[in-house]
C-alpha cells in the first residue's frame, strides 16, 4: 500500500532547518534503503510544505517515521497528515487497473 505523508512547515522553517537537516536526510535515506520511502521533497518556492511517498503495510510505519524525524521533534512541522494512496497506474502501482479490452 502507498501512503502520502504531508508536512506543513512553520513560517521560519527555512531559517531553522539547517541544525536538523543532516539528521532528517539520514532518517529519510534509511527509510528508503529499507524500501519504505520512495520519494520525498519540499513543495513551493519558498518551501512551505513537503510530500513524502511511502510504500508499507501500515500507516503506523509512516507515523513512526514522523515521530523520529528531528523536523517534527524540534517544531519545524506544525501539522502533518498521513493518507492511504490507492495507486492504480504505473509499474509500481499497488493495485493496477487496466482498461477493458475492446470486444
Amino acid at each position: 500500500m502507498h501512503y502520502l505523508l504531508t508536512y506543513h512547515y512553520t513560517d521560519d522553517y527555512l531559517e531553522r532547518r539547517g541544525a536538523y537537516r543532516d539528521q532528517h536526510l539520514r532518517l529519510g535515506w534509511e527509510a528508503h534503503e529499507r524500501g519504505q520511502l520512495l520519494l520525498g521533497g519540499t513543495v513551493g518556492a519558498p518551501a512551505h510544505s513537503a510530500v513524502l511517498v511511502f510504500v508499507c503495510d501500515s500507516a503506523q510505519t509512516v507515523e513512526d517515521f514522523v515521530q523520529a524525524d528531528p523536523y517534527f521533534q524540534h517544531g519545524l512541522v506544525c501539522s502533518h497528515t498521513i493518507q492511504p494512496w490507492s495507486t492504480v497506474l504505473g509499474a509500481t502501482a499497488s493495485t493496477p487497473v487496466y482498461p477493458a479490452k475492446p470486444a
